[in-house]
Parts: structure tokens; C-alpha cells; sequence
């Protein structure tokens, strides 16, 4: 909800607890166990920013975050929390909503190229070794230098064999790439298509603009990414959340202390995102993590425990939400303890504590106020939301897509051309050069064959007439001669038609 232009997140007693719109670029963390409101606090925290007029881009889990674009169902439940907040001005509202699924089943199609994907999310996505991954650089090179457009699997899968088969000559101009790191990279290539990992390579690629709009009342679009399959392999969802983020920090300007973000950008299951990625990687997104605020976009991380995220990229976010956690163990009782030192202490209460006594919907709250200081950490409830809990029915999911003007854009897949159908062309003229080589060669065999058959025919004329002038002036010999020369005859034409069917074999 949103109140003196501030997004009203919480209640803490008779105080409302609110965001302050300038300072949400600063990042956040929704943490808590699993069943102790993250949800929820996702859903208002969205609500709230779609109504001050900002976009959103979240990926729905479990498939329950649909329900935004209808407005929620009044029960029992619900009049009591509005009654207990004192909402006196409480409705039910639909909000702005535009399904988007990797998959093209519960959205439209999100795409990028390969090209685009770059090696080194690619490499963690096919989960290299660091050597693959260092050739699977000299492959994108190659493609680049050569002007070559590697957009779907089936390009790389063409720029892999063409290298392979002139490994020599590449290798001695961009270093070497051994045959057997090249295999392993066309074999992880195969690994990628099996998991379905090749589906969101292709045109059109998704422009990160349209998750940018607002509706004829200037709120902002709640852009819903369908997740529940996409999750099911863990490596291919952090990795393309990645890259969307990624995108959004490489193709927005800079936008400095801007009165409100351009864009907030909610990341669940944010553990995914940091387990077993190597250094390079995380360094990479802390960068991303530091500099994104300049460009107008906030990122929110959602996890069940502050220390789900590296210290470095926690240390960036400012606007904390700490639901319910359980200390059973002595590994949880230490999160505990960690989540509890990222607040400013409250002399009112003792937060390590309180954490493990948050009811449902309850939660630890900390947000910056309008001069960027953290706020002190208030114990509250949060806000019911105004959209509908749960998933959305079938076909009202298929009656938003229908009616949004992305289906136009995005729905039907392109195919132009790139380096697959390059190096086909390359392949079809080599055949057809091959083919007209030899059927000149069968030409210039058979006009061999005719001179030499026809240079025969003389010769063996030329020894007829010899004969019978011969035979004309050795009367008695004749017939010790004519028996002694069929004899001689006899033995060459065997040893001919030998050599002739010697020879055909061979051939």
C-alpha cells in the first residue's frame, strides 16, 4: 500500500512501517524459513511498487504469485487483519501483470542468443571445467571476429565443428585448443539440450525496455516469470536470473539518485545464485550488485537465511525483512546469530531472541530512511495483500497473455540467418565444387578411353594388312607361321584381360 508517497510495508504497533521510495534502489533481503510469510512480504512489496508507478520482474517458484492480476477474495481471515491494521480505506485490487515463461507455457517466451548469454554464464550453465571454459572464449572469439551470429544451440554446435576440423590453422592464431577440451564442451552442448537448457536460445531476444511499462494509470507492470519447471534444475535458473540481471546492469544508463527506481528486481531462491559458483563469478556479481543502484534498478534477494549470501553482496542490501527463523541445531543457532547482528539494535528488545519466536506474517523490519541511515529494527506485522493469494486460474492466465501487446512481439519464434546456416552454405558450395571436380574428371577418363580404344583399332588394322602380305610371298610356311602366331596371340590376350579385371577391382 502506499502512504505520503512512501510504500506502507508494515505495522509495529500503532506505527506504520514504510519504505522510503528514493532509497529502494539500495537493495534488500526478505529472509526466513520456509512457511514464515516470505510470499506474502514479496507480493505487498510488489503490490506497493506497481501503485507508486515502478516495474517489477519476480519469478514465481511455486506458482502461487499469478494471482496478481486479480484482485483478492474477502474471508474470515482477512477481516480480521484488515480490522486488527485499521484499514480503513482497504479494497481489493488487480494489479498490472505480464506472464513470461522460458518455456512459452505459462508466459511469453523469454529468449536471448548465445551470443548474447556470453561464455562465461554459458560455461556455468553447461558447468565446465576451467579449461573448457577458457576455450569455450576462444570459440566465442573466433564467432566474433569472423562477424558470425551464434544465436541458438545448433550455431555454437556448428562453430565447435568448424573449429575442430581447422583446429590447426586457429590454433595458431589464437592459441591452443586441444581436441579433447573441444569434445567436451560439444558432448556438455548435448547435456544442455537433455535438461531442456536449450529452450531460451532464439529470437526474438527479450528487451529488457518492456519489463519497463506502466498501464493507462502509471502504475507499473508486475512482470511474473513462470518458474515451477525452470527451477526443477537448479544450475540453469540461477544462471539465466542471472543473466537477466546482468542484462538490465550492462544495457540501462546511468541514472544516479533518481526520486524512484526504474525497476525492482526480486531474485527467490537467491542460495541458488551463490552455491558452488567459483570466485570469478561471485566477484562479478558483486559488482553488478554495487554498481546496479546507480542505474536506477533495486534488487531484492529472498532466502531462507541471511547467510544464504556471501557477506560481500549482503553488506549491499539495506532494506532488510527477517521472518521466523528455527534454531534447532547448532549450525541454525549461528544463523541466527548472524541475521540478528545485521540490524541496528532496538534497546526494546533482544533481536537474537526474537527471531525465533516471529509468528506467521511476523517479521523483523529495517528499512533506510530519507537520509540513507538503517533504521532501527522494529518487530512487525506485515500487511495482508490487496491481489488474489494463490495461483490464478488457467484461463485467466491465457486471457492477460492474449490480451498483453508482448504476444505480438514475442510468441512466434524467428530463425534467420547465423552461423549454422554460414556454414552450411560453405559446406553445400564445397559438395557442389567436389561434385562438378569429378564428374569433369569421369569426362576427361572416358575421352581417354575413346582415344585409346580408337588408337587400338589402327594398330590392330596396321597388323592385319602386314599378315596378309606376308602370307602372300611364305606360301609353304603358312601354316607352321598362322599356328605359331595364334599361339603368341593367345598367351598376351590372357594376360591382358588379367591386367583389366586386376585393375577394376583395384578401382
Amino acid at each position: 500500500m502506499v502512504f505520503e508517497d512512501k510504500l506502507w510495508i508494515a505495522k509495529s504497533g500503532e506505527e506504520r512501517v514504510c519504505m522510503e521510495l528514493r532509497m529502494c534502489n539500495r537493495h534488500g533481503l526478505i529472509a526466513g524459513a520456509s512457511g514464515t510469510g516470505k510470499t506474502v512480504t514479496l507480493k505487498v512489496m510488489a503490490e506497493s511498487f506497481s501503485e507508486m508507478g515502478v516495474p517489477v520482474f519476480l519469478a514465481d517458484i511455486k506458482g502461487d504469485l499469478s494471482g496478481m492480476c486479480r484482485p483478492g477474495q474477502h474471508n474470515d481471515n482477512m477481516e480480521k487483519r484488515i480490522t486488527k491494521f485499521g484499514l480503513d480505506d482497504w479494497r481489493y485490487r488487480a494489479f498490472p501483470t505480464c506472464f513470461w515463461d522460458v518455456y512459452g507455457e505459462g508466459g511469453h517466451p523469454v529468449r536471448t542468443t548465445v551470443s548474447e548469454m556470453g561464455p562465461d554464464l554459458l560455461a556455468r550453465l553447461m558447468q565446465l571445467t576451467e579449461v573448457q571454459t577458457d576455450v569455450l572464449r576462444i570459440v566465442f572469439r573466433i564467432a566474433d571476429d569472423k562477424e558470425l551470429l551464434l544465436i541458438d544451440v545448433k550455431d555454437l554446435r556448428a562453430m565447435l565443428r568448424h573449429i575442430s576440423e581447422n583446429r590447426a590453422d586457429y590454433c595458431n592464431e589464437y592459441g591452443n585448443m586441444s581436441a579433447q577440451s573441444l569434445a567436451g564442451i560439444q558432448r556438455a552442448l548435448l547435456v544442455l539440450e537433455d535438461v531442456g537448457g536449450d529452450v531460451f536460445f532464439g529470437e526474438p531476444a527479450i528487451d529488457i525496455h518492456d519489463w519497463m511499462r506502466t498501464d493507462e494509470n502509471g502504475r507499473g507492470y508486475i512482470n511474473v516469470l513462470h518458474s515451477v519447471k525452470l527451477v526443477q534444475n537448479q544450475t540453469l535458473y540461477a544462471t539465466f536470473m542471472l543473466f537477466l540481471m546482468s542484462e538490465l546492469f550492462e544495457q540501462l544508463p546511468e541514472a544516479g539518485d533518481a526520486d524512484k527506481p526504474k525497476i525492482v528486481f526480486f531474485f527467490d531462491e537467491a542460495h541458488l545464485l551463490f552455491t558452488d559458483a567459483p570466485k570469478v563469478l561471485l566477484q562479478k556479481i558483486e559488482q553488478v550488485v554495487k554498481l546496479i543502484r546507480s542505474k536506477g534498478v533495486g534488487i531484492y534477494f529472498i532466502s531462507q537465511s541471511p547467510s544464504d549470501v556471501p557477506d560481500s553482496v549482503l553488506a549491499q542490501l539495506s532494506n532488510r525483512v527477517q521472518h521466523a527463523l528455527r534454531a534447532y541445531t547448532p549450525a541454525e543457532q549461528k544463523a541466527v546469530r548472524t541475521a540478528a547482528q545485521t540490524f541496528r539494535p532496538n534497546p526494546a528488545f533482544k533481536t537474537e531472541d526474537v527471531i525465533t519466536e516471529l509468528g506467521v506474517g511476523e517479521a523483523l523490519v529495517s528499512f533506510l530512511d530519507e537520509e540513507g541511515r538503517p533504521g532501527i529494527v522494529q518487530q512487525a506485522f506485515i500487511l495482508p495483500p490487496q491481489s488474489l493469494m494463490g495461483p490464478v486460474e488457467e484461463e485467466r492466465r491465457k486471457a492477460v497473455m492474449e490480451c498483453s501487446e508482448m504476444a505480438e512481439k514475442y510468441d512466434k519464434a524467428i530463425d534467420r540467418e547465423s552461423a549454422y546456416e554460414h556454414f552450411e552454405e560453405e559446406r553445400a558450395a564445397e559438395e557442389e565444387a567436389a561434385a562438378k571436380e569429378e564428374e569433369q574428371a569421369e569426362k576427361e577418363a572416358e575421352k581417354a578411353k575413346k582415344a585409346a580404344a580408337k588408337e587400338k583399332k589402327t594398330a590392330a588394322k596396321k597388323t592385319t594388312s602386314s599378315k596378309k602380305k606376308t602370307a602372300s610371298k611364305a606360301g609353304k610356311a603358312l601354316s607352321k607361321a598362322t599356328s605359331s602366331a595364334m599361339n603368341t596371340i593367345g598367351r598376351e590376350v590372357g594376360k591382358k584381360i588379367v591386367r583389366g579385371l586386376f585393375g577394376s577391382i583395384k578401382w
